[in-house]
């Protein structure tokens, strides 16, 4: 016996079928809904692809390119020559957009060796053009760093990598450190990075204001955070053109309850000087009295009006 819902049913299907025109197969009882397009950054490279790229050597004072083939390029067999040269692309490689156009960019770390033990890894740039990759920019880590990790997120580079601190050997890197790159006229710009402290803490500078893109006339006002209060509780800040050209800097207060507690610094700074319509960066640096290096740094743009 055929239940009443069977029949109901069967009548149903029936007249749509007869209404559309459409064979019963091809029906569904609960069609899937229509959801709108969404626009990803296409990925316009491959690993592939950057393991057979042109690479521009960093470390060289003649930045000449190379051919690599499977990711290495060697030239000479006899590594006390001046014209031996090692090229190594390692698995430390990411894709995203990094300026913008919605077409991925790479990035991974390549190790240039010259004969000695100076294995230098350098953070290297491709960006697509006409299907393949082109070289666009690279930047040096360190002799012989061990990278931790690589990524692209919020159109920068992130980097975790174990570095020389000033008492390292050569041979065995323990510094903690983490950085973000953003590429700015074609060039890589580091606009944060964080060191470890003795304890094992993240040593962090953290700008709260004002935001990154904001606009300035005449002056800012700064203000932030510090993981760690620095040496005599005392930071300094940089302002950059887009080019790399200093056009001021300064000290910047730390107040905190003890030393190396975490602290706050608020300071305006004028912006004498700086022609109306200029992009600058403005860092704020914890530098080692040691040796001058960073400990911590953070960056903001601004549009000066």
């Amino acid at each position: 016996m055929v239940s009443g819902h069977s029949v109901k049913f069967i009548l149903i299907l029936a007249s749509v079928t007869l209404a559309c025109g459409l064979p019963t197969a091809s029906l569904s009882p609960t069609p899937a809904p229509i959801q709108e397009a969404t626009i990803a950054p296409t990925t316009g490279l491959s690993v592939d692809q950057l393991k057979n790229a042109q690479y521009q050597l960093g470390i060289r004072d003649e930045h000449t390119f190379v051919q690599l083939t499977d990711g290495k390029y060697q030239q000479g067999t006899d590594t006390t020559t001046a014209d031996y040269a090692s090229i190594v692309l390692t698995d430390f490689i990411a894709f995203g957009d990094l300026n913008g156009d919605e077409i991925n960019e790479g990035a991974a770390i390549v190790y240039e060796n010259y004969g000695g033990t100076g294995n230098f890894a350098m953070l290297t740039i491709y960006t697509e053009s006409n299907g393949s990759p082109t070289f666009l920019t690279s930047t040096l880590i360190d002799d012989r760093p061990i990278i931790n990790n690589i990524s692209i997120e919020n159109g920068e580079v992130y980097l975790d990598a174990t570095t020389h601190g000033i008492e390292d050997p050569f041979c065995c890197p323990t510094l903690l450190t983490t950085r973000r790159l953003a590429l700015v006229n074609g060039q890589l710009r580091v606009v944060h990075y964080t060191t470890a402290a003795a304890d094992g803490s993240k040593r962090e500078i953290v700008i709260t204001g004002p935001i990154n893109g904001a606009e300035a006339t005449g002056s800012v006002q700064v203000m932030g955070t510090v993981s760690v209060a620095p040496f005599e509780n005392n930071l300094s800040y940089f302002i950059y053109d887009e080019y790399g050209n200093e056009l001021a800097k300064g000290p910047v207060a730390v107040t905190a309850p003890d030393f190396g507690a975490p602290g706050t610094f608020d300071l305006t700074i004028a912006l004498d000087g700086i022609p109306a319509g200029s992009i600058v960066y403005l860092e704020v640096q914890d530098i080692s009295a040691a040796d001058g290096s960073w400990l911590a740094m953070d960056s903001v743009k601004l549009m000066v009006k």
